[in-house]
């Protein structure tokens, strides 16, 4: 039986400032609530430049509580007026000295259902994040919303495997991966890995990178965000590989109990094999 869930993505560049910033993806929900879209998903740090490019101690500035801060509310009372389940990723300030990159989930009714922090963090050149971010540490949560059982990986995470099959294996029907990556550094791997990873765990997910050159470096930021289902298929187009994108599609989620079927991966895991894994 059919389980279409109409889902968006939205991609852009910074604009400047942290207001029209989310003003712009404000406006990003509201026209994806206007097409029917049940959920929507914003790029990594969305409502901030991708400030790791340099190490500046002035760029803690953008951090603020998760979900106490002002950014979070104000999407609660967003996600209740629209109905939209949104996934929205900030710089999050638990205490002094204590700052993750995060991103939290707020369900159709503008309750808030948990966080996600990221627990891979880059320390390379131009993605600077251990100076700004500590280790994620709150494991690979997923959220029973609206539409679906709903998980989050970000940017950096997508390298390593281990979490894409923890949310698989806590259920995940949709997971979302905000990034931020530059054209020269991994753009080759950007329609490679997502895809892979969507096979591998038998579920869809949501591909979404920023675009454009900002002030704090030379990150050439390539969007080309899509969505990806079960067998690995981009449905539909991807976005712009250089300018703002919303994208709606239709996903079914029957799919993924048709693939499990067929496939049968999750049947033939080896768990009891698997422990030099988590050797060392």
């Amino acid at each position: 039986m059919s389980r279409v869930v109409r889902a968006a993505l939205f991609q852009t560049a910074w604009t400047g400032d942290a207001e029209t910033m989310v003003a712009a993806h404000e406006k990003a929900a509201r026209a994806a609530a206007e097409q029917g879209a049940r959920i929507i998903g914003f790029q990594e740090v969305f409502n901030a430049p991708y400030f790791p490019q340099v190490q500046e101690a002035e760029h803690y500035r953008w951090a603020e509580p998760v979900p106490d801060g002002p950014t979070t509310r104000r999407f609660q009372a967003l996600a209740e007026e629209l109905g939209l389940v949104i996934v929205l990723p900030l710089y999050e300030l638990e205490s002094a000295g204590f700052s993750y990159n995060t991103t939290a989930v707020i369900d159709a009714d503008g309750s808030y259902l948990g966080k996600y922090r990221k627990h891979h963090i880059p320390q390379v050149h131009g993605f600077w994040e251990k100076y700004y971010f500590r280790p994620g540490n709150l494991g690979f949560p997923v959220f029973d919303t609206a539409v679906g059982k709903v998980g989050v990986y970000i940017c950096y995470d997508r390298h390593f495997p281990e979490g894409w099959r923890a949310l698989g294996l806590a259920g995940a029907e949709i997971v979302y991966n905000p990034s931020a990556t530059s054209r020269g550094l991994s753009a080759y791997l950007w329609q490679l890995e997502q895809p892979a990873a969507a096979v591998a765990n038998e579920y869809f997910i949501a591909a979404i990178n920023r675009v454009g050159v900002e002030e704090y470096g030379d990150d050439d930021f390539y969007g080309s965000s899509y969505f990806v289902d079960p067998r690995g298929q981009f449905v539909g187009d991807l976005a712009s590989d250089s300018t703002e994108d919303l994208v709606v599609r239709d996903l079914d989620l029957a799919m993924i109990d048709e693939v499990r079927q067929l496939w049968a991966f999750y049947r033939d895991r080896r768990p009891d094999a698997y422990g030099p894994l988590t050797g060392a």
